[in-house]
């Protein structure tokens, strides 16, 4: 296993080794102690998560508050999306930036978004499915979003104009409006 930090401290992209010969490929996708290791502590996932989408749809900035935050460890295991983490520390010298991977089912490459940290993916292939483990339960009390084009953020989506979201998503909060509402990470 491969682990290469982003410019967010904290946030991992994580390559799997992958074995292939003339029937197939096989990798260990998740092994607990060495995850513990690439990340500096002991994770226990809780729940895992699978979607299907199709091109053009966004999912996020999703993120659940300090009061019962959530990490997440995701993966495309079909298609290819551009997977995002935002900072959303108030005290991180990065708060408010982003950093995006492409993941996709041939490259196998991993996102590590650690609590404090909106995440969000954006579908670039015609359909994908993504899954995820997450070391909390989710708590609707808890659920924020935070608006996909705030300008503040400025995040690169290809073909925003393409762009298919959740009517939750539409209507969700700009960084400077969560941060009023306190419910951004100290």
């Amino acid at each position: 296993m491969k682990v290469n930090k982003t410019p967010l401290e904290g946030v991992l992209v994580i390559e799997p080794a992958v074995f292939g010969d003339e029937r197939g490929w096989f990798t260990e996708s998740f092994n607990h102690d060495r995850f513990a290791e690439a990340v500096g502590r002991e994770v226990v996932f809780v729940q895992d998560n699978h979607s299907k989408s199709t091109k053009g749809v966004l999912r996020g900035i999703h993120f659940q508050t300090a009061s019962s935050p959530q990490s997440k460890l995701v993966r495309c295991t079909q298609g290819e999306v551009l997977d995002v983490a935002v900072d959303l520390r108030i005290s991180s010298p990065t708060f408010g930036q982003w950093t995006g991977e492409v993941l996709s089912a041939e490259n196998h490459r991993q996102l590590w978004v650690p609590a404090g940290f909106g995440h969000a993916f954006l579908v670039l292939s015609e359909t994908a499915e993504v899954q995820y483990k997450v070391d909390n339960y989710w708590s609707p009390k808890h659920e924020r979003s935070l608006r996909w084009d705030d300008p503040l953020v400025d995040v690169k989506w290809p073909d925003r104009d393409a762009v298919q979201l959740s009517g939750k998503d539409l209507v969700a909060p700009t960084l400077e409006e969560l941060k009023k509402a306190g419910d951004l990470f100290d």
